[in-house]
C-alpha cells in the first residue's frame, strides 16, 4: 500500500462525467469509464495489497455509503481493489488511511522477515499511532494472513506471489551491486522502475532499500516517492 496521486487525466474527467450521469439516472457507478480511470490511476494493481496478478478486480468505496448515499457516486471515494481485499475489508475497518491523501510509508513500515528454511513473517510496523493507521495495520494483517479457511487460503497464495516478486527484486539488487559501468546504469534504471508507483508490492521493495540505506544510498532516493 503506497500513496497514489489522483491525477486529473482525460480518463479521470470522463469517469467523473459518467458518475454524474449515473447519479442523475440512479444507475450503477460501475461504468466502463470509471473502471478505465481507476485502472490507470492505480497502475492496474489493488490499492491495498498491490498485487497485479489478481484475476478479479472490483470498485471499492473507501467510506461506506449506508449513511451517506452521496458517497456512492463520489469519484474521490472510489478505489481499485482485488476481490480478496474487498471482501476482507468490507466496512469493518473504517476509518483507514486514504492512500490518495496520506503518505502510507511514513505511517507504516512494510517488511518481510525470515528466509527460506526459516519462519517467514510479514511485519507492518506502525510509525504514526492514529486510529486510521492502526485500523490500516489490522486490515493489512488480515489481508495477508486471513481469518477464515477460505481467506487463509487466498492469503497464502498472495504471500507466495509477494515472495516471488521480492526474490526477483533482491536478485536485481545483487546484480546491481556486482555490476560495473554501463551495466550498472542499466540495472539502476530497472531498479528505479521496480521502486516506482506502478510496481507490484512497491511498499515492501521500498522498505527493503530503506532498511539498507547506508548500503544503497543512490537507490534510497527512489525508495522515498
Amino acid at each position: 500500500m503506497i500513496k497514489i496521486e489522483r491525477k486529473e487525466t482525460e480518463k479521470a474527467r470522463k469517469a467523473v462525467q459518467s458518475l454524474q450521469k449515473a447519479k442523475s439516472s440512479k444507475s450503477s457507478y460501475n461504468t466502463p469509464e470509471v473502471n478505465a480511470a481507476l485502472r490507470e490511476m492505480f497502475h492496474g494493481k489493488c490499492y491495498l495489497c498491490e498485487n497485479k496478478e489478481s484475476t478479479s478486480f472490483q470498485i471499492e468505496h473507501m467510506y461506506s455509503c449506508g449513511k451517506n448515499p452521496e458517497l456512492k457516486y463520489d469519484w474521490n471515494n472510489l478505489f481499485l481493489v482485488c476481490a480478496h481485499c474487498n471482501n476482507t475489508k468490507l466496512d469493518k475497518y473504517e476509518p483507514i488511511l486514504d492512500c490518495t491523501k496520506e503518505n502510507i510509508e511514513e505511517a507504516i513500515a512494510f517488511r518481510k522477515k525470515g528466509y527460506f528454511g526459516t519462519e517467514e513473517e510479514l511485519v507492518f510496523e506502525v510509525l504514526d499511532f492514529t486510529d486510521e493507521t492502526l485500523n490500516t495495520q489490522r486490515l493489512l494483517k488480515e489481508i495477508y494472513y486471513g481469518s477464515t479457511p477460505q481467506k487463509k487460503m487466498e492469503a497464502k497464495i498472495l504471500r507466495k506471489i509477494l515472495r516471488k516478486e521480492l526474490s526477483q527484486f533482491k536478485e536485481y539488487v545483487r546484480e546491481y551491486q556486482e555490476a560495473e559501468d554501463e551495466e550498472k546504469e542499466d540495472l539502476k534504471c530497472l531498479l528505479k522502475q521496480q521502486l516506482g508507483d506502478a510496481s507490484a508490492f512497491a511498499a515492501f521493495k521500498r522498505w527493503l532499500i530503506r532498511d539498507n540505506e547506508e548500503v544503497y544510498p543512490e537507490l534510497a532516493v527512489y525508495s522515498k516517492q
